[in-house]
C-alpha cells in the first residue's frame, strides 16, 4: 500500500469512526531483522531494515481526557489515562494506550495530556513476525510529540511494550521503525545504544519475506523464558551481560562452553555466536560478498533452532525450501514461535522459490505461507 493508498484509507476510516477529519497522518514501518537475534536484550547486535510495509495513525485532539483508540485488525477502546498502566489495559490497546502513558511518565508531553481520538490502519501483516506492534507505537509516538528525540520516542516505545503490554521484548523494532534509512541496515548496538547505518544493496538479489502464518506471539511465556535463561546464564557465568563474553572471542566461547546445564549452555553459545556473525555480516555487506552475507544468515537459523529453540516446522520449511530454490542464504527472523524467514534469492528464481516453498508446506499439512519482496525502506513519517 502506496503512502498515498495509507493516508487515505487512513482518513476514511477517521470519518466513519469520529465524524469529521483527522489533524494529521503519520506512518512508521514494520521491520525484518537481517540477523542478529534474541541478543538485543544480551547487549547484542542486530542489523535490521525498515520495511515498505507501514502502519498509519490518523489523530486528533481533544480535550475532555478521553482516548479514543481504532483500528482495522481490532475492537474498538476507549478511557482515560488514569485507565492506563502497568498490565493495563490488555489486548491490543495495551500498545498504543501504553504508549501515551509511557510518553507522559518518560516526561515527553510538554503541556497537559487532553485527550486524543485515533485511527490505525495497518499494511504491516499482524503476527508474522514483523513488527506490527512497534510500528503502530511508533506511527502515534511520532504523531503526539513530533518534535522529539527519535531516540526518545524509541525509548518510550519499548517502555510501553515492556510495562504496559507486558511483552518483554528489546529495543530493536522500535528504533529501526523511527531511525533506519532507505537503503540502508541499521547497526544497533544494545550495550551502548550506538547505531550507524550500513549499505544494503543487493545489487540484483531479491530479499524474499515468508510469513509462515503460523501465529507469532511474543507475550506468552516461551519468550519470556528464552529471555530469562539467557540473563540467568550471564550471572552463572559472573557478567553483567553475554555482550561482555562475545567481546572477548574464544575467551568467551570457552567460558559458555564450561556451564554444565546443557539449556544454559546452548542458549548462551547462539548469543555468543550470533553477535559474531552480525559483526562478520556488516563485513560481507561493506565489501559487497552478499555468498558470505547468506551463510551467515543460514548458520544463524541453524543456531536459533537447535541451540535457542525459536524454531517451528514452518519456519524451518521455509527456509529449506528457499535453499533448494537456490537462495544464497535463509532464516527465521524476528521472536520466533512462528512468524516470518527470509531468503536473499538470486535474480529469476523468485517464482520458483515461492512455488517450492508452497507446495513443500502443502505436502506436510501446514498452514500456506504469503509472501512478500522488500527492501529497504524509509523511517516513520507524516503523510498529511
Amino acid at each position: 500500500m502506496s503512502d498515498s493508498e495509507l493516508a487515505d484509507t487512513a482518513v476514511d476510516m477517521f470519518r466513519r469512526e469520529f465524524g469529521g477529519g483527522p489533524d494529521s497522518v503519520w506512518a512508521a514501518p514494520g521491520r525484518v531483522n537481517l540477523i542478529g537475534e534474541h541478543v538485543d536484550y544480551a547487549g547484542g547486535l542486530c542489523l535490521p531494515i525498515a520495511l515498505p510495509h507501514s502502519t498509519s495513525a490518523a489523530v486528533s485532539p481533544r480535550s475532555d481526557g478521553l482516548i479514543r483508540l481504532r483500528s482495522t485488525e481490532a475492537g474498538p477502546w476507549d478511557g482515560r489515562l488514569a485507565d492506563v498502566g502497568p498490565g493495563r489495559p490488555d489486548g491490543w490497546a495495551a500498545y498504543p494506550a501504553g504508549v501515551i502513558w509511557a510518553l507522559r511518565e518518560n516526561g515527553l508531553f510538554t503541556d497537559d495530556f487532553g485527550g486524543v481520538d485515533v485511527a490505525f490502519v495497518s499494511a504491516v501483516p499482524i503476527g508474522a513476525g514483523l513488527s506490527s506492534s512497534a510500528a503502530l507505537e511508533c506511527s502515534l509516538a511520532l504523531a503526539l510529540v513530533s518534535d522529539a528525540d527519535r531516540v526518545e520516542l524509541a525509548a518510550a516505545c519499548v517502555r510501553a511494550e515492556n510495562e504496559v503490554a507486558r511483552a518483554p521484548t528489546g529495543g530493536m523494532d522500535q528504533a529501526a521503525s523511527l531511525l533506519a534509512s532507505e537503503g540502508q541496515a541499521l547497526l544497533l548496538d544494545s550495550a551502548s545504544d550506538s547505531m550507524s547505518q550500513v549499505p544494503f544493496d543487493p545489487e540484483g538479489l531479491t530479499l524474499l519475506v515468508v510469513d509462515t502464518r503460523a501465529p507469532h506471539r511474543l507475550a506468552d511465556g516461551a519468550y519470556a523464558q528464552r529471555r530469562g535463561t539467557v540473563e540467568r546464564a550471564a550471572r552463572r557465568l559472573g557478567v553483567g551481560s553475554l555482550r561482555e563474553l562475545a567481546d572477548q572471542g574464544r575467551g568467551g566461547i570457552d567460558a559458555v562452553q564450561s556451564l554444565q546445564d546443557d539449556a544454559l549452555r546452548r542458549r548462551a553459545r547462539h548469543v555468543i555466536s550470533e553477535i559474531a556473525r552480525v559483526r562478520l555480516a556488516v563485513q560481507a555487506l561493506h565489501s559487497g560478498d552478499f555468498a558470505e552475507l547468506g551463510r551467515l544468515l543460514y548458520a544463524s537459523h541453524l543456531s536459533l533452532s537447535r541451540d535457542f529453540e525459536v524454531s517451528c516446522a514452518e519456519l524451518d520449511n521455509a527456509v529449506e525450501s528457499t535453499l533448494i530454490a537456490g537462495a544464497l542464504g535463509a532464516r527465521m527472523t524476528g521472536g520466533g514461535f512462528g512468524g516470518s524467514a527470509i531468503a536473499l534469492i538470486p535474480p529469476g528464481r523468485v517464482d520458483e522459490a515461492v512455488e517450492i516453498v508452497r507446495s513443500r508446506a502443502e505436502e506436510r499439512g501446514l498452514t500456506e505461507p504469503e509472501f512478500a519482496t522488500v527492501t529497504a525502506s524509509p523511517p516513520a513519517r507524516r503523510l498529511i
